[in-house]
C-alpha cells in the first residue's frame, strides 16, 4: 500500500505579510507598459531574455487579419533606463487566426499556440538575429478537444507545457492542464490538475516556476472572489495532480482581473489587469522595485492528521524578513486542521544596498542550426569593410570606442556569418545559428542590399559579406550553390521576376571578381513567387526581398 504522507505547509508567515502589505499599497505605484498597451486587449505577457517582451494583441487594425483579428503577437523591449518602447508587431511570428506565444522551449526555440477557425496548432519557430523562422509544427494530441479560448506557458526548460481551457470532462468552466514532451516534437496526452487546482469557475494562465515547484495561476474559484486574482499553489508530490491550498496573492490584486505573469527576474514581474481599462486587459508591473511578496510556506489542501513537526518546503527567497509567528491548530472538521497565526508581528524591513554593475564580457553560443549542438569557431571583428583581429577583452563599450561595426562568426565547413555590434547580448550569451555547407542547405544573403529598383550592390556590409562568402567558396573550392533572388508581388510580375535575375546575377559577379569559381555558382530569378512572409505588410514585403543562397551538391 502506498504511503501517506501527512503535509502541514504553513500560510502564517504568507498571511502576515500579506497584512502588512495592505498597508503599505499605496507606496506599491503600478505602472502600465505605456509602449506596450493600446485601447485593444493586451494579454498574455511573455518574457523571453535580451530585454524582450512578446504579448497577444487583438483587434489591432495592424493584425494579420485587421480589425477583426483576435490576437497577434506584438513585441516591446526595455531599454538601459528601464523604459518600455513602443510595441512594434511581429507579422513573422502572427496569423489570421488567434495567436499566443507560450515561451521559449530551448535558447533557439519559441513555440506559438495558433487557433484559425476550430483548428488550434503549436508550432516552433527559429531564432534567426532578431527575426524568428519557421520551423514545424510539433505532434500535440487533445489540441482540438478544447471549446475556446486557450492560455498557456512552456516550462522546465521546454520539458512541459500548461495549458488552460474549457473540455469536455473539467472540473468547472476552464481548467488547467499539463502535457511532457516525450520527443523531439512530440508531447504526451493532457492530464487535468486535479480539484486542488481547479475548481468550479475559470482557471487561465498558468506559470510554472519549476525552482520552487509553484504554480501561479488566475481563478474565479475562490470564495469571495471579485473578478479573477492571480493564485499560487506549491507541488507537494511527485504526482501532478497533488497541490497545497492555493494563495491568493495579495500584492497583485484590485478590483479589476488579473492574470498571465511573467517573471523579468526575481525582483521583476509583468502581468496583465484590467483595473484601468474600462474592461480592455493592460500589461502592469511595478513603478519601482519593491520586494515581491510570495508565500514561502503552504497548506496542504487536506491533511488527514495535524502533526507536531511541520515539513518544511524550499522556496523562493523573499526580500521580506518577518519574525516567524506561534500557531495554533483550527479544526474545521472530524480530521481536517488548518494552522493560522495568533498574533501577528510587525516585519523588518531590509536595508537596500546599492550594486555596482560592472560590464561583463562578451560571451557566445555558436551552434549548428540544424541539429543544435554548439560547434567550435573563431571571431573576426569588422571596422567598415575592415577585418581585424581582435585579441583584447570583448566589451560591447570599448568595441564601439574603438570604431568596431560587427563581429564575423566562422566555422569549418559552414557559411560565415556576421553580426551587428547592435545585435550582441550585454547580459546574456550571444546565440549564434550556423549553415553547414552541405547538400539541402540555404542561407539568407540579410547584409546584402542594392540601390532601390535597381541591381545594383550598395553599402559597406554588403562588400563586407560578400567578400566573407567569396574567401568561404575559395576555401571549400567543392560546394557548388545556386544563388536565388526574390521579390515582393508588388507591381509587374515579369519585371519582378527580370530584376530578381538580374540581383543574383549582381552577387555572382561580385563573388567572380573576388575569386570564386564561375562554373560552381547558378543563378535562377522567382521574383513574387516564393514569399517567405505575408505581402500584406511593409514588414513582410521587406522580408520577401531577398537572395540567398542553396547548396546543391
Amino acid at each position: 500500500m502506498k504511503n501517506s504522507k501527512q503535509y502541514v505547509y504553513k500560510a502564517s508567515g504568507f498571511v502576515l505579510l500579506a497584512f502588512c502589505f495592505f498597508f503599505s499599497a499605496k507606496a506599491q505605484e503600478l505602472r502600465s507598459l505605456s509602449g506596450a498597451n493600446s485601447p485593444n486587449d493586451d494579454t498574455n505577457p511573455v518574457w523571453i531574455g535580451n530585454n524582450t517582451l512578446l504579448f497577444t494583441r487583438a483587434f489591432h487594425p495592424s493584425n494579420m487579419g485587421g480589425s477583426s483579428d483576435s490576437g497577434d503577437i506584438w513585441e516591446t523591449r526595455k531599454d538601459e533606463t528601464g523604459e518600455w518602447g513602443e510595441a512594434t508587431h511581429r507579422p513573422d511570428l502572427s496569423s489570421k487566426g488567434y495567436d499566443i506565444a507560450l515561451g521559449l522551449e530551448d535558447v533557439l526555440t519559441l513555440l506559438i499556440l495558433r487557433k484559425e477557425g476550430n483548428e488550434a496548432s503549436i508550432h516552433q519557430f527559429s531564432k534567426f538575429g532578431q527575426d524568428w523562422n519557421y520551423l514545424r509544427k510539433v505532434d500535440f494530441p487533445d489540441l482540438n478537444s478544447f471549446d475556446g479560448p486557450i492560455s498557456g506557458r512552456v516550462a522546465e526548460g521546454g520539458k512541459l507545457i500548461f495549458l488552460a481551457g474549457k473540455r469536455n470532462g473539467g472540473q468547472g468552466n476552464e481548467d488547467i492542464y499539463l502535457s511532457e514532451k516525450t520527443g523531439a516534437i512530440v508531447w504526451s496526452n493532457l492530464q487535468n490538475l486535479g480539484p486542488a487546482i481547479n475548481g468550479f469557475g475559470q482557471e487561465t494562465g498558468p506559470f510554472y516556476d519549476p525552482k520552487d515547484q509553484q504554480l501561479y495561476f488566475s481563478s474565479n474559484s475562490y470564495p469571495g472572489a471579485n473578478g479573477k486574482d492571480i493564485l499560487i499553489s506549491k507541488r507537494l508530490e511527485e504526482s501532478w495532480d497533488s497541490w497545497s491550498k492555493p494563495e491568493k496573492w495579495v500584492q497583485i490584486s484590485s478590483n479589476g482581473s488579473e492574470a498571465s505573469i511573467t517573471f523579468l527576474d526575481e525582483d521583476e514581474i509583468v502581468w496583465t489587469s484590467t483595473q484601468n481599462s474600462d474592461g480592455f486587459a493592460d500589461l502592469l508591473t511595478f513603478a519601482t522595485p519593491v520586494p515581491l511578496v510570495i508565500p514561502t510556506e503552504f497548506v496542504a489542501s487536506v491533511v488527514p492528521e495535524a502533526i507536531s513537526e511541520p515539513v518544511r518546503s524550499s522556496s523562493r527567497p523573499s526580500r521580506v524578513n518577518a519574525v516567524k509567528p506561534e500557531t495554533q491548530a483550527i479544526p474545521l472538521s472530524d480530521s481536517t486542521k488548518v494552522y493560522l497565526p495568533t498574533t501577528p508581528i510587525t516585519p523588518v524591513e531590509p536595508v537596500e544596498k546599492e550594486i555596482e554593475v560592472v560590464e561583463q564580457p562578451i560571451s557566445w553560443l555558436v551552434i549548428d542550426g540544424k541539429n543544435k549542438m554548439e560547434i567550435s569557431y573563431t571571431l573576426t571583428f569588422i571596422k567598415g569593410s575592415e577585418a581585424i583581429d581582435y585579441q583584447e577583452i570583448q566589451l560591447i563599450s570599448s568595441l564601439k570606442e574603438k570604431g568596431f561595426t560587427g563581429v564575423k562568426i566562422s566555422a569549418k565547413g559552414y557559411f560565415p556569418k556576421q553580426v551587428l555590434l547592435e545585435n550582441l547580448d550585454s547580459k546574456d550569451k550571444t546565440v549564434v545559428l550556423m549553415t553547414k555547407a552541405e547538400p539541402g542547405s540555404t542561407v539568407l544573403l540579410e547584409d546584402v542590399n542594392f540601390k532601390r529598383g535597381t541591381a545594383e550592390l550598395e553599402g559597406e556590409s554588403t562588400e563586407s559579406s560578400l567578400s566573407d562568402l567569396a574567401n568561404f567558396l575559395i576555401e571549400n573550392p567543392q560546394v557548388t550553390i545556386r544563388i536565388n533572388g526574390h521579390t515582393d508581388n508588388a507591381g509587374d510580375p515579369g519585371l519582378n521576376k527580370q530584376l530578381s535575375l538580374e540581383r543574383a546575377g549582381s552577387v555572382r559577379d561580385f563573388l567572380v571578381s573576388k575569386g570564386g569559381n564561375f562554373e560552381r555558382l547558378r543563378i535562377s530569378g522567382w521574383g513574387g513567387t516564393r514569399p517567405i512572409a505575408s505581402n500584406a505588410t511593409e514588414a513582410g514585403r521587406a522580408k520577401n526581398r531577398r537572395v540567398e543562397l542553396a547548396v546543391e551538391q
